[in-house]
């Protein structure tokens, strides 16, 4: 094969092999590059092919670009809360207290809190509830002693106490809480930062203040059963 030149070259005896060699010549003057030259020209071209191939393959290796898509966002769940006066819906605060809503669920979905009652009421306070001795009306005088075998830790912080927070309750030892909850019917701020608030009412205001003006004895025991029928964990989105 020949490169360059052209017929008269090849006349011309120009070509270094006429046997299928490449031959690099002068084109229009008809004589041969020298040896360096023909050197540098070849290594020229194989430079270019060389590359060429390199950019392609660079080219192909190059990662391509994935779509990420965002990952869905964990549902929100609400405890519904069924009484004898209607319902309630809760919502959690786990930024806060994440522990302390963790064990509220799992104590709700294994229907824990079913069949008691809010055991004391004190208007213009808070309505107490949770106490699984209050499923029993022969244990009236221990209601309010009851926890579901373990104690949870303190989770302090700085959401208020005011209408529809719903807080732990506790004995002195400020890790004591385990079961038993209040809701508050006004705004509280001595409790603030020493009870365990994990969550707010989103709707049954009007349960919750019928709940707390129900008539009650000297111990703050309703006289007549503020019963909790179930409390049930859902999606908060179905929740009308």
């Amino acid at each position: 094969m020949v490169l360059c030149g052209g017929v008269d070259d090849l006349k011309a005896g120009n070509a270094d092999d006429q046997n299928g060699s490449f031959s690099i010549c002068s084109r229009g003057r008809g004589k041969p590059y020298s040896a360096e030259m023909k050197i540098f020209m070849m290594c020229a071209l194989l430079a270019l092919v060389v590359g060429s191939g390199n950019a392609v393959a660079q080219e192909a290796a190059k990662p391509k670009a994935v779509e990420v898509k965002p990952a869905a966002a964990e549902a929100k769940e609400v405890a519904v809360i069924k009484t004898t006066m209607g319902e309630m819906v809760v919502e959690f605060w786990p930024d806060v207290a994440p522990k302390t809503v963790e064990n509220f669920k799992k104590l709700s979905k294994a229907g824990f809190y079913d069949g008691t009652a809010f055991h004391r009421i004190i208007s213009g306070f808070m309505i107490q509830g949770g106490d699984p001795l209050s499923k029993d009306e022969a244990n009236k005088n221990r209601w309010g002693t009851g926890d579901p075998g373990y104690k949870v830790k303190a989770e302090f912080n700085p959401k208020k106490h005011v209408r529809g927070v719903i807080s732990m309750a506790r004995s002195s030892d400020p890790d004591s809480a385990g079961c038993q909850f209040f809701i508050c019917l006004e705004a509280a701020p001595s409790l603030d930062g020493k009870y365990t608030t994990f969550g707010k009412l989103v709707s049954g205001e009007e349960v919750l203040m019928k709940l707390g003006g129900t008539p009650t004895n000297d111990r703050d025991v309703p006289l007549t059963r503020a019963n909790i029928d179930s409390i049930k964990i859902k999606a908060q989105d179905p929740v009308k």
